[in-house]
């Protein structure tokens, strides 16, 4: 379907959109949304404009529990922050006829850009290749807010902005956010981010002191325990199987904590990549995340929840030789074979959810969000005021003439179908090459559902040095002799949660993210090349 115009757009959500009568809890479905928007105050699109997630929502969520508070997990930095002064005196910026002299805006007549364009897909025709031939210019101006062309323009989004984000765009994502997942309680909200890397350091900051531990995956990605290192914050690994950590292993570790053998209090953090894990690639099943959900409330454990890879689910794996798996035929077919986040089982408020579109749509962007309670989100941006200020106001300018002006939800949708079709491609490729070229009785894996990485384990009981020589040496030794071989994979201690915690496996992690097939194949020849030298097979 077409997506409507940006004029469409305006007329339709802003000024006469009309509300069904009592939604309740029912689905809504992409290409509603539209209509069901709220009629907004048009003072919130303006420069620096305070805007509230609740003014985005669409559901009725009365009858709802509201999130339990935090406050005794809230570190004494976080509940300190008051905000910033200046950004709290914008609200009075929409009143009429009032003469600003308080605030250090620059004029937008001092910035050098008229107008902005891009050039992009049009819905159904995604390909670098049908791009180039039948995509669209969008354009934004200037002045398009005051000359009724749009909701958002350059003048706006150029300028300073609060920590929140832009009003245009946070509306967008708490439509997404609502579309996608099954929101359990009252009071939650989103908050714009400059992604999820940051999002992490704000939540340990928020969430721990210095001294702590947290919890994670025994295999974690890498630059979550180099952030959590300087700020004085160790991991401690949990055991994994196939679908991720293992709950009995997770609350073992909570019921037996000795705080004079760890050097630490109780964590109260879990740090999770439920999908597509990087580096293991694993994705938690619904039963998993709902056994892992309990034994955080058991021990009143609060969960970051980093998805960068939630829409990267694939297609089932069913075999080298077997047929393609046809993609979703509908929107709700699609949404309906991602399994359930933890937001959406979450009953406490006690998940903080980090979104990107850094692995679907572009990393340089550096724009995300957070989704949590209302008091965690509040603290969030009253952090990101006095740090990062706000996402790119470039960034989130094109990314709202894309996401709302011309794709919409049904469009990003197909996008994201897209995007899952390509991987799932890529996935099997590398696990073709995998059943070609490598020695089984050496390297074994588990085809990935979901994300970007390949978790290869290389049975080093048979390497002809061991036990002589150590698990630590062999693993060197084999990541010297890809290079050798002309083929980079990461070996897994690289991704250990802590060092210090007694490691028994060898593993190195692939990543099909990049490499076109051919590079791929030739790649995983090279790498089984190197272990049958260096197991002297």
């Amino acid at each position: 379907m077409a997506p409507p115009a940006a004029i469409e757009v305006q007329g339709d959500s802003d000024t006469t959109g009309i509300i069904l009568p009592d939604p309740l809890l029912a689905p809504i479905p992409s290409n509603d949304i539209l209509g069901r928007r709220k009629k907004a105050d048009k003072a919130q699109w303006g420069t620096a404009a305070p805007c509230d997630t609740a003014n985005f929502r669409l559901k009725n969520y009365e009858g709802k529990p509201k999130a339990k508070r935090w406050d005794h997990i809230l570190t004494e930095e976080a509940k300190s922050r008051k905000g910033n002064s200046l950004k709290n005196a914008a609200k009075y910026l929409s009143k009429p006829g009032l003469i600003t002299l308080g605030g250090g805006i620059p004029s937008s007549e001092h910035f050098p850009f008229e107008e902005i364009s891009v050039k992009v897909p049009t819905i159904g025709h995604f390909s670098e290749e049908e791009t180039r031939k039948t995509g669209v210019t969008l354009t934004a101006g200037k002045h398009d807010l005051a000359e009724g062309k749009s909701i958002y323009d350059i003048s706006t989004a150029f300028n300073y902005g609060q920590g929140a984000g832009s009003a245009q765009l946070l509306r967008w994502v708490t439509e997404h956010t609502e579309l996608v997942h099954d929101l359990q309680y009252e009071d939650w909200a989103c908050t714009l981010n400059v992604g999820s890397t940051s999002g992490f350091e704000a939540a340990l900051r928020m969430f721990t002191r210095p001294g702590d531990m947290i919890l994670s995956e025994v295999y974690t990605f890498s630059a979550a325990v180099d952030c959590a290192t300087p700020l004085g914050i160790r991991v401690v690994g949990i055991p994994m199987d196939g679908e991720g950590p293992l709950p009995s292993a997770m609350d073992d570790i909570l019921t037996n904590w000795d705080v004079n053998t760890r050097g630490a209090r109780k964590p109260r953090l879990l740090y999770t990549v439920p999908t597509g894990q990087n580096p293991t690639g694993c994705t938690q099943s619904f039963a998993r995340r709902k056994a892992l959900y309990k034994v955080c409330q058991k021990h009143d454990i609060y969960v970051i929840e980093d998805e960068p890879y939630y829409f990267l689910q694939m297609q089932p794996y069913t075999g080298p030789n077997s047929p393609d798996v046809p993609p979703p035929k509908t929107h709700q077919d699609f949404l309906k074979s991602l399994v359930p986040s933890y937001l959406s089982i979450d009953t406490d408020g006690r998940v903080m959810r980090l979104d990107s579109f850094s692995k679907v749509v572009s990393p340089g962007s550096r724009i995300g969000w957070v989704t949590a309670s209302r008091q965690v989100v509040a603290a969030y941006a009253k952090a990101s005021d006095l740090s990062t200020q706000n996402p790119s106001g470039i960034s989130q300018l094109v990314f709202f003439k894309l996401l709302d002006e011309h794709w919409g939800h049904g469009g990003y949708l197909d996008w994201l179908v897209h995007i899952r079709m390509s991987y799932t491609r890529r996935r099997d490729t590398i696990l073709a090459a995998c059943e070609r070229h490598l020695p089984h009785d050496i390297v074994s894996w588990i085809p990935p559902m979901a994300g970007m990485f390949h978790w290869l384990k290389v049975d080093y009981t048979k390497h002809p040095d061991y036990p002589a020589e150590s698990v630590e040496s062999i693993q060197e030794r084999i990541f010297m002799g890809n290079i050798d071989h002309g083929v980079l994979l990461m070996p897994g201690s690289y991704f250990y949660a802590n060092v210090e915690e007694k490691h028994e496996d060898l593993f190195f992690r692939a990543t099909y993210a990049a490499a076109p097939a051919e590079k791929i194949e030739e790649a995983i020849r090279r790498f089984g090349e190197s272990i049958r030298k260096e197991f002297r097979l």
